[in-house]
């Protein structure tokens, strides 16, 4: 218990250090050390519980209990008084919904119910504990030269203290989301992440970055209060708060579909799924590492995490497993179409953030062993790609003054290691023999065995798109050979040493993923369920897509050196002119050579794929809460 108690205490530690250290070389080192530490303790937990099935500790505290409440209950208050500042009511009503809800809970149904264990830590913890604690570490890393360039761009005061606190507390708050078996504890670091990506969003206090910060607060609080409700229900019908012996009655075949279905609403709101992702696009207005780390190790995980740990419960003639099922795969669908038509490259990661979500939280509504091995593969595999993703683009967007796909060109000449990396992420996000796609093939394989062809048909058409606006952007990257000089000096080398050691985790995640599905997933799925019949890729197969990933990375060894080949000028439409951009067309003129991609905006325009996840998604939401509302009803 005292290394769960290390991970989640020393990044509270690290931040309220950060808070207070205004000196950029103390805060260098001091950022530098609690990364090293937590990724350190991070792999340290899975070592130490690599073998040991599902660990319970029972760290039973009144005291922490209070604490926690008291903390909620100034959470609260601090919401309504900023929803008073910035005059936005909606948050002023969630709170003042919220408060009285609470406090019901916790001072007068929780003291009846007897908490077993408080904490937990099994498998599918160590997986959300390594992608926190080595993925989150890079990234509040990689903050730091990111922040000392952006904070040269801003006016006023520096606020970077504040910017550093909030990352390691988010960190913190999301260890302890991951290893809570108390629904309450789990419920009070749920909202610790919604007011840490409130203030991270809202960063710069620019009015688009207030009112995205706001429209994030009051989606995650739709959650919370779903989440708030879930508690009293299962207070209240199931005499019960631990997550482990809710779990067990659903996967017995009790009836748990009023609380099941509040929280997978819960998770879908905190997953950014249609009709609440437009809260994750909003949150690109902050800083990439804010991004990054919303995208990849925190906030959106924790959705997805709840719905995979609520999976056993789960299935399509389930209410909560449908409603999981039909919102995330309209999600994957219409959010992969959507990224289609962008140009920007934050909001085609966003997008693809979204979508891809989608689809594990509908693998987490089908429920079955096979489903649930594609979803935790999809999360594992995500976090990595888009962590390196979403950092490129910030340090792309610094050196070349723009984000957009379209202003990339030439970029393995001016930038190329930096292109390579980007490469390898993009990649890793769609191409075989790399881990995405594996799992998305898994995935297909648990959609076809569920019987649905509803559901065959979101996973096929929206994986035939995701090809698309992958092949855009890679393209783009590598088509054109500029012949400008290289301007990679002026990257600080500490983000290329955390770009590279991404793609250094990427590639070994795809060379390793056999062993991690034999010795991390596969173990979760025995324990969880009674039986785990053959999964979608034979061991055969996936050592023959390991041998293919190993070609991959060592064929670029055959190229190094000089060659004495003759390397002629690039054939562009007419005569090149020496440049391998500019040549002489047909009428005798010089003319310049680029490529532009086509977007489609008039199929798979933005507003038309969002505008119709909504309605969908919607009806599904209200059809599934309303009956949960009908069944508390007629149960009073």
């Amino acid at each position: 218990m005292i290394l769960i108690l290390l991970l989640i205490l020393f990044p509270l530690a690290a931040a309220l250090l950060l808070l207070f250290v205004k000196d950029d070389g103390a805060r260098d080192w001091l950022v530098r050390i609690g990364a090293l530490v937590i990724a350190a303790l991070s792999i340290v937990t899975a070592v130490r519980f690599f073998n040991a099935g599902s660990v319970y500790f029972p760290a039973q505290s009144p005291f922490v209990n209070y604490l926690m409440l008291v903390l909620e209950a100034l959470m609260d208050v601090l919401i309504f008084v900023l929803g008073i500042k910035y005059r936005k009511l909606p948050a002023c009503v969630m709170a003042v919904i919220q408060l009285p809800l609470i406090l019901w809970f916790d001072l007068s149904l929780a003291h009846g119910i007897e908490v077993y264990n408080n904490l937990c830590i099994d498998r599918l913890s160590l997986v959300m504990v390594l992608i926190i604690g080595i993925v989150g570490s890079l990234i509040c890393v990689y903050a730091l030269s990111y922040m000392k360039d952006f904070q040269k761009h801003q006016e006023g005061a520096d606020r970077r203290p504040w910017f550093f606190f909030l990352m390691f507390l988010f960190l913190s708050a999301m260890f302890g989301l991951v290893t809570s078996n108390n629904l309450a504890w789990l419920f009070f670091f749920w909202e610790v992440t919604t007011l840490c990506s409130f203030f991270l969003i809202g960063f710069t206090k620019t009015d688009e970055a207030v009112r995205n910060s706001f429209r994030a607060l009051h989606m995650n609080m739709l959650g919370g209060l779903a989440f708030n409700l879930a508690l009293i229900l299962a207070a209240i019908f199931y005499q019960t708060l631990d997550l482990d012996l809710f779990i067990f009655y659903g996967a017995r075949g009790y009836d748990i579909t009023m609380v099941s279905v509040l929280l997978v609403f819960a998770g879908i709101t905190k997953a950014a799924q249609m009709p609440f992702s437009s809260w994750l696009l909003g949150a690109m207005v902050a800083p990439t590492p804010t991004s990054a780390l919303l995208h990849s190790s925190t906030m959106v995980k924790a959705g997805v995490f709840l719905i995979l740990r609520l999976a056993p419960t789960m299935g399509w003639g389930n209410l909560a497993g449908m409603l999981a099922m039909l919102v995330g795969g309209i999600t994957f669908l219409l959010a992969s179409c959507a990224a289609i038509s962008q140009s920007n490259a934050k909001r085609v990661l966003a997008y693809s953030t979204v979508a891809n979500l989608g689809l594990i939280v509908a693998c987490g509504g089908i429920g079955s062993p096979e489903a649930v091995w594609a979803g935790i593969l999809l999360l594992m595999f995500h976090a990595l790609a888009k962590s390196l993703l979403f950092l490129c683009v910030g340090t792309a967007e610094h050196q070349i003054g723009s984000r957009d796909i379209e202003d990339m060109d030439g970029l393995f000449s001016k930038f190329p290691r930096l292109a390579r990396f980007m490469a390898v992420g993009i990649c890793a996000m769609f191409l075989a023999p790399f881990g995405m796609l594996v799992s998305k093939w898994a995935a297909l394989k648990a959609f076809v065995d569920c019987g649905t062809p509803l559901m065959m048909f979101f996973i096929v058409f929206g994986s035939a798109v995701t090809l698309f606006f992958w092949s855009k952007w890679l393209g783009k990257i590598i088509a054109i050979a500029s012949g400008a000089e290289s301007e990679e000096s002026g990257v600080p080398a500490g983000e290329l040493r955390v770009l590279g050691s991404l793609v250094g985790l990427v590639l070994l995640l795809c060379l390793g993923f056999p062993i991690v599905s034999s010795q991390l997933v596969v173990p979760f799925l025995q324990e969880t369920y009674d039986s785990v019949g053959a999964l979608a890729l034979s061991r055969p197969t996936m050592l023959i897509l390991v041998i293919m990933v190993a070609a991959l990375i060592l064929m670029p060894l055959l190229f190094l050196g000089k060659t004495k080949k003759r390397i002629v000028p690039i054939y562009l439409s007419g005569s090149n002119q020496g440049d391998n951009v500019h040549f002489t067309n047909a009428m005798q003129q010089p003319a310049a050579a680029s490529l532009r991609n086509w977007y489609m905006e008039g199929f798979f325009g933005e507003k038309r794929m969002c505008l119709a996840g909504v309605i969908l998604c919607c009806i599904v939401i209200v059809w599934a809460l309303s009956l949960v509302l009908g069944g508390v009803i007629a149960y009073v």
